[in-house]
């Protein structure tokens, strides 16, 4: 099991440093189809189409700063990978990227646009990780995981630090969880305030909840799922875990069926792209698993990737 540390102070204004140079602030838009007091924050206009581009700079520039010339190897189901893609190309750092055979042809196609190394290994995540872990460990290189990783979470959290400037009545954060990197960032950039933070998973895939209300990552099986960018079980020892549960975050599951629909509704209704993590949250209020705040402060759900392969895009609107 590898020791990971909390992020600190430092780990968190040198990723806000960071992500302000290199990424605009992605808008904050009221969405009267969810509710009278319900808004939601777009990242997927961020430049990879997804918020892991944060974690992704964050990560390299401290890779960068602390052993210049050090290569960069990940395992991502597409997004984390396009995000480390990203800023390798922006700080001039060289990234290999391990892919799961059967990751979103969407998302490696999009990976392939970039100058990285990309190696497809395994039939799942788990399988992916491995193989990086192993590599890194026998190049030298520094691995970064999508969640388990201080700078990672530090430069997700970002986008909370943005909300509180943009929603003076932020009331409620709804966010997408998978391995838990950005319910953690946001719920430490939260932390003292009295915002509620609530994640969203897939209940194909319920490692954080089975996480928190075990105290320990504990092993889950994991169903196919339309949100392939939260599926898979958590590395032991995940800080995620126990930031969740000392900031008392809320984990709510959604099913398939809700995920799908959300798809469709977010493009006929909302003229909006998601891929399936990025609609759970949106799925959490439809389904009324969510109720808006009627006191005037804003429920905000984070729309967190638009990367879908298009034949499963178009089979979804067309279910």
């Amino acid at each position: 099991m590898r020791t990971v540390a909390h992020p600190e102070q430092s780990h968190h204004d040198r990723a806000w440093e960071v992500v302000r140079r290199h990424l605009p602030v992605t808008p904050v838009v009221t969405s009267p189809q969810l509710g009278r007091h319900v808004s939601l924050k777009i990242e997927t206009f961020q430049p990879t189409g997804s918020f892991k581009v944060r974690g992704g700079l964050a990560a390299v520039a401290a890779t960068r700063d602390s052993t210049p010339g050090r290569e960069v190897v990940a395992a991502s189901a597409g997004n984390h990978g396009l995000g480390l893609a990203y800023a390798g190309a922006a700080l001039g750092v060289k990234v290999t990227v391990i892919v799961p055979r059967l990751a979103s042809a969407a998302k490696v196609s999009a990976l392939r646009q970039f100058d990285v190394r990309l190696i497809l290994h395994g039939e799942g995540y788990s399988e992916a990780e491995a193989h990086a872990l192993e590599l890194a460990s026998a190049t030298g290189s520094g691995f970064v995981s999508p969640y388990n990783d201080p700078d990672v979470i530090a430069g997700q959290g970002t986008l909370a630090r943005e909300l509180l400037e943009q929603v003076p009545s932020l009331g409620t954060v709804v966010v997408p969880v998978g391995g838990g990197g950005l319910v953690a960032g946001v719920a430490l950039a939260l932390a003292g305030t009295d915002v509620r933070v609530i994640g969203v998973e897939s209940e194909a895939s319920p490692a954080m909840s089975a996480a928190v209300a075990a105290g320990t990552v504990v092993p889950i099986a994991v169903e196919p799922t339309l949100a392939d960018g939260l599926a898979g079980n958590l590395e032991a020892g995940a800080i995620t875990v126990d930031i969740a549960r000392h900031e008392k975050v809320e984990i709510l599951t959604v099913s398939e069926a809700d995920i799908r629909s959300t798809m469709a509704y977010a493009a006929h209704k909302m003229g909006l792209v998601l891929e399936g993590a990025g609609a759970v949250g949106v799925a959490a209020v439809r389904a009324g698993l969510i109720t808006p705040d009627q006191s005037g402060r804003q429920t905000l759900v984070l729309l967190t990737g638009r990367n879908v392969a298009p034949a499963l895009f178009e089979e979804v609107l067309h279910a």
